[in-house]
């Protein structure tokens, strides 16, 4: 049954992601926000896929973490999932992309339409500069910055080195810093087929201290969102009876990753 409701999910989400792709572009000359809203359907209807078809729902925790105005979330990445979800619990997010996803036809100009702060992954200390300036102006328009730390989707019970990107945006003067933790990839894998019935879990931490040298902030923000990720996942497989070390879940750590 668990099988059979993956490839109804996989078949129905691939659908329902192409329809919205090829349905947005209508949307490209109106203002931001209605794009945004336009988004914000592509998100829910995932949800409602996943959680009719294979019974995932989701829970917040720590919801008085979250600004009231525009912040950098630097976010475990495990599944597709926090991808979209963020469209629904901030207002107008940017995300921070690799240069390879703004070449998918039309997904391009759609990242370009939110603000993208789009990195190409082989630059330097260019490269970080011109992101902060990016985050900097899209920050002070309003918006709300999305970050992924580890530049590329990890295995539950497994992490990858953290980049410096994270540090450039935490210059950014008057925007705080909110590690978020999560479960996602115990129930819908970064590589895998089937999904699992159950409960995703995405946990807002408090806002990192402000004026942290840049060493202390690494290993602090690492640290703090590797260790509640941790937490959630024992509490995940522990819902789902999975035993050991992920169940086989768990996958190899590494692997290229982004600014």
């Amino acid at each position: 049954m668990t099988a059979l409701r993956s490839a109804l999910f996989n078949v129905a989400f691939i659908i329902w992601t192409a329809m919205c792709i090829l349905s947005l572009w209508v949307l490209l000359p109106l203002p931001r926000r209605v794009f945004h809203n336009g988004l914000k359907i592509w998100a829910r209807g995932m949800l409602v896929l996943l959680r009719f078809i294979v019974g995932i729902r989701y829970e917040v925790r720590g919801r008085e973490n979250i600004p009231p105005g525009a912040a950098i979330y630097a976010c475990k990445h495990e599944s597709t999932w926090e991808t979209a979800i963020f469209f629904l619990l901030v207002e107008g997010p940017a995300y921070v992309l690799k240069e390879e996803l703004t070449r998918i036809p039309l997904w391009g100009a759609y990242a370009r339409k939110v603000n993208a702060i789009v990195v190409n992954r082989k630059g330097g200390a260019s490269v970080l500069r011109s992101m902060a300036q990016k985050a900097e102006s899209t920050l002070a328009g309003g918006q709300t910055v999305i970050i992924f730390p580890e530049g590329t989707r990890t295995a539950p019970g497994s992490t990858a080195p953290y980049h410096p990107g994270v540090a450039a945006l935490a210059r950014i003067e008057g925007f705080p810093v909110v590690p978020v933790a999560l479960n996602s990839g115990i129930y819908w894998g970064r590589d895998f087929f089937l999904t699992r019935p159950g409960t995703i879990v995405i946990e807002f931490m408090p806002a990192m201290p402000a004026d942290l040298p840049r060493k202390d902030f690494m290993k602090q923000l690492q640290s703090g969102i590797e260790e509640a990720s941790e937490r959630l996942r024992k509490e995940a497989e522990q819902s789902l009876g999975i035993n050991g070390a992920g169940g086989g879940i768990r996958a190899e750590s590494g692997g290229p990753q982004g600014g």
